[in-house]
C-alpha cells in the first residue's frame, strides 16, 4: 500500500529512513535527508520501495549511468558529490555517539575524484542473447545484469572488458576461456600504464596447449597497457583457489607519490587511485621514533613510509601472497625493517609476553574491525600513540569503544575512498591518556 514518509536522515547501507503513519520505521533506497517520498513497504516490512520523490533535496541530480537503480554497485548517484560526503560524515558521527565513544572531535573530510577512480573491478560473466557480457548482479539479488558502462571504473578498465567480449565475438580462444570463466578480474595501476586481467573459473577449463597465451597475446593487440594475466580456478569466494594458468608479468608496480610497490595479481591494494596519495601523508607525516608497528599491512601501503622516519619498522600481515610482496618491498629498505607472516592476533599475543612497546601502531584491518582480543592486547602494549584505518563505522566504533580506556582520539578523519557508494573510509588517531 502507497504511504508518504519525510525521510529523516541517512542511515548505513544507502536507504533513508522514515516512520511509517503506523510509528514503524521503513529504510528507503534513493532518497536524501528531508525529501518527501512516495513509498510501498508490505505490512510489517522495513524495507520499502521508492515509488516517487514528491519533494527533492536541493542537492539532488540526474545519476550519469543507466544501470543505477538496479545494479547494486552504487547507491548515491543521486546526490550531489558534496552532499553525498555530508551524508556520510552524518552517518559516522551518528555511528559513533550511537555506540558510546567519548568526546568525539570534529570530523574532517577529504574528498577525491568522484568519478573513475576505481582501479579494480570484478565482472560477472554471462551471456545475452548468445553473445558474452560482462556485469554485475541486480540490487538486492544474485541475478545478472549486463552493463554497458561502469563510471566509477577507470577508463582502462572498462576499455579491457569492451576490447575482451569484442574479441568473444570471431576469436575462438576468447570464447573457450569465457565459456569456462564465471568472473574477469582487471586492475590497473593509478597512470593507467599497466593492466592486470584474472579469469576466475569454477568449471573445467580449456584443455587446449598455450590457449591462454594466445587468447592474451591477442587481446594486448587492442589493449597495449595488458601486461599479464592469469587463471584462478577453484571457488573464486573460498580458500581453495590457485591459479592454473599465467602469462607475462605475474603483478604490476605500482607507484604512490614517491613509493613503489609490487601488487601481485590477486593481491589487495587501495581501490582508490586518486585519494590513496592523500590517505598516505594523513596516517604517516609528523611521525618518527625507534620502533612502528604496521599491522594488518598488506603489500607495506604504510610501510614504506613509515620507514622514513622510524629507525624500524615491524610489519604484519597473514595472507601468503600479500606477505611475500611485503617481504620484498621492506627487504629493499635495508634489514632494520621486517616483515611478519601472521596474523594480528598471533603477532599481539607474543608481543604481550615478550613486554614490547613500539612508539607508534598502525592498523588497517578488514570490515570486521580488530576485535575484542586484538584491542585488549593493545590496551596491554600501551604503544603513545595509535592510528586506527577503518572501512567499516560500526567495527571500528565498537573497538574504540574498548580503546578509549586509555586512549583519547585526537583526530579523526573521513576519507572518501568510495565515491557514489555508502563505503566510507576514516582515520582516527589515538593518543594514550
Amino acid at each position: 500500500m502507497a504511504e508518504t514518509v519525510r525521510i529523516e536522515r541517512a542511515v548505513y547501507g544507502g536507504a533513508g529512513l522514515a516512520h511509517r503513519a503506523s510509528g514503524a520505521v521503513a529504510f528507503v533506497p534513493f532518497v536524501l535527508p528531508e525529501e518527501l517520498a512516495e513509498i510501498d513497504a508490505p505490512s510489517g516490512a522495513n524495507e520499502a520501495v521508492l515509488q516517487r520523490v514528491m519533494e527533492p533535496a536541493p542537492t539532488r541530480i540526474d545519476p550519469p549511468c543507466p544501470h543505477f537503480g538496479r545494479c547494486g554497485g552504487c547507491q548515491y548517484q543521486h546526490a550531489e558529490y558534496a552532499a553525498q560526503v555530508e551524508i556520510k560524515r552524518d552517518i559516522l558521527r551518528e555511528t559513533m555517539q550511537r555506540a558510546g565513544v567519548d568526546a568525539l572531535p570534529e570530523i574532517a573530510s577529504h574528498m577525491g575524484e568522484p568519478w573513475g577512480y576505481r582501479n579494480r573491478v570484478r565482472f560477472r560473466l554471462g551471456k545475452v542473447e548468445g553473445a558474452f557480457r560482462v556485469g554485475y548482479s541486480v540490487r538486492g539479488t544474485n541475478a545478472f545484469l549486463p552493463i554497458t558502462q561502469c563510471p566509477i571504473a577507470a577508463p582502462l578498465l572498462w576499455k579491457a572488458a569492451a576490447a575482451l567480449l569484442q574479441l568473444s565475438e570471431d576469436n575462438s580462444e576468447a570464447k573457450l576461456w569465457l565459456e569456462a570463466a564465471n568472473e574477469v578480474e582487471f586492475f590497473c595501476n593509478a597512470d593507467l600504464s599497466r593492466l592486470q586481467m584474472t579469469l576466475l573459473c569454477t568449471r573445467a577449463k580449456p584443455a587446449k596447449k598455450n590457449s591462454f597465451a594466445r587468447l592474451c597475446e591477442a587481446l594486448q593487440q587492442g589493449v597495449p597497457e595488458l601486461s599479464g594475466a592469469g587463471v584462478l580456478t577453484g571457488d573464486a569466494r573460498g580458500a581453495n583457489t590457485n591459479f592454473t594458468e599465467s602469462w607475462g608479468t605475474a603483478g604490476l608496480a605500482y607507484r604512490v607519490a614517491d613509493e613503489n610497490y609490487w601488487v601481485s595479481r590477486g593481491g589487495f591494494f587501495q581501490v582508490n587511485r586518486f585519494l590513496v596519495e592523500e590517505l598516505l601523508p594523513l596516517v604517516c607525516d609528523g611521525r618518527s621514533g625507534d620502533i612502528a608497528w604496521d599491522l594488518y599491512a598488506g603489500v607495506g601501503l604504510f610501510s614504506r613510509v613509515l620507514a622514513r622516519s622510524f629507525a624500524q619498522v615491524t610489519a604484519v600481515e597473514a595472507n601468503p601472497s600479500a606477505a611475500n610482496d611485503l617481504r620484498i618491498s621492506l627487504g629493499k629498505l635495508g634489514s632494520q625493517h621486517r616483515s611478519v607472516q601472521a596474523s594480528t592476533l598471533e603477532f599481539l599475543r607474543g608481543a604481550v609476553v615478550q613486554r614490547e612497546r613500539p612508539a607508534l601502531i598502525v592498523l588497517d584491518p578488514p570490515r570486521a574491525g580488530a576485535g575484542l582480543e586484538a584491542c585488549e592486547l593493545l590496551l596491554k602494549i600501551a604503544a603513545p600513540a595509535v592510528v586506527y584505518v577503518s572501512c567499516d563505522p560500526t567495527t571500528l566504533a565498537r573497538d574504540l569503544v574498548v580503546l578509549q580506556r586509555d586512549y583519547r582520539i585526537a583526530a579523526m578523519h573521513l576519507v572518501d575512498l568510495f565515491p557514489q557508494t555508502f563505503h566510507l573510509e576514516t582515520v582516527v588517531m589515538l593518543a594514550r591518556r
